[in-house]
């Protein structure tokens, strides 16, 4: 499932799995990092995707653009510098792994490709639908008023499946798991633009694009965090670093990072609609 945020999520887009090259033992090159380590010292290298807001765009506009420039000004690095790869299969293979870049600024926890540092963030997938429509005070997929709408979700997401049981996928619109962003709108994008149009009724969206592109819309949007179902696929999921798994003292730096700035974190992740949970599911508004 951590493979599918990072679909979505690099959203995940949040990244697409690939198979990771094997980071080989290698001797420390002049002027990088700890011993053991090829962590750039001076400049922040971070590994992105070059079109996928509301996480990262070359532009610099994205919420990970401004965290890393947070972590920069933190670590005592003088500038941030980019490895643009699309949020494709052999993202993590030509990035990270390559040794190009030394860090990816939204990871889910627990996927294997790569080191995760402590999380900042906790989000989920989201129910979204006019605020002012018939659907008002649902919360869960199970709610029999959604039994005869229709409702948009990505391919192979993990609502997918609690859809499914709820005998939703019947009138269901599905969207394309895997686009190219730099070519066509995010699917996020697309998917609320099809409910203030009144092609579909409601949709299931990873939390921080739903939140993000709800906030451009002409509509008032109600955004549900998933966080009652029953059963199904996992909802939420904790949002890490990403660092290669012979870079210790740098996931311990990061950690360090995370740790003192969460506040300020909190405030960015918010300023783009990033719909924050606690450790007890509950919204964090501030």
């Amino acid at each position: 499932m951590a493979q599918g945020i990072q679909r979505t999520c690099r959203t995940f887009i949040s990244l697409v799995a690939a198979v990771l090259m094997p980071l080989q033992a290698h001797s420390q090159s002049a002027g990088l990092g700890a011993a053991g380590e090829l962590v750039d010292p001076e400049t922040l290298r971070v590994c992105a995707d070059p079109s996928n807001m509301p996480f990262s765009d070359q532009s610099g506009e994205g919420f990970e653009n401004k965290l890393a420039e947070m972590v920069a000004a933190a670590t005592g690095r003088s500038s941030v510098v980019y490895t643009w790869f699309p949020s494709i299969p052999g993202f993590v293979r030509n990035t990270l792994g390559a040794n190009r870049c030394d860090v990816i600024m939204g990871y889910a926890q627990g996927d294997e490709l790569v080191q995760n540092t402590n999380a900042y963030y906790r989000s989920s997938y989201v129910l979204i639908y006019r605020k002012a429509g018939d659907l008002s005070g649902v919360e869960t997929l199970s709610d029999p008023r959604l039994l005869d709408k229709r409702i948009g979700v990505v391919h192979a997401t993990p609502p997918s499946a609690n859809m499914a049981a709820a005998k939703l996928m019947r009138k269901a619109k599905v969207y394309p798991l895997v686009v190219d962003t730099r070519n066509v709108p995010s699917m996020a994008e697309v998917m609320i633009r099809d409910i203030v149009a009144g092609v579909i009724d409601a949709a299931v969206v990873w939390g921080p694009m739903a939140g993000y592109y709800a906030s451009k819309s002409k509509v008032d949007m109600a955004i549900v965090p998933l966080t009652r179902e029953k059963g199904g696929s996992r909802m939420i999921y904790r949002i890490t670093m990403g660092v290669r798994p012979s870079d210790q003292q740098w996931k311990r730096t990061l950690n360090t990072f995370i740790r003192d700035n969460q506040a300020d974190i909190n405030k960015l992740l918010l300023s783009y609609g990033v719909p924050l949970l606690d450790e007890q599911d509950e919204r964090i508004t501030q």
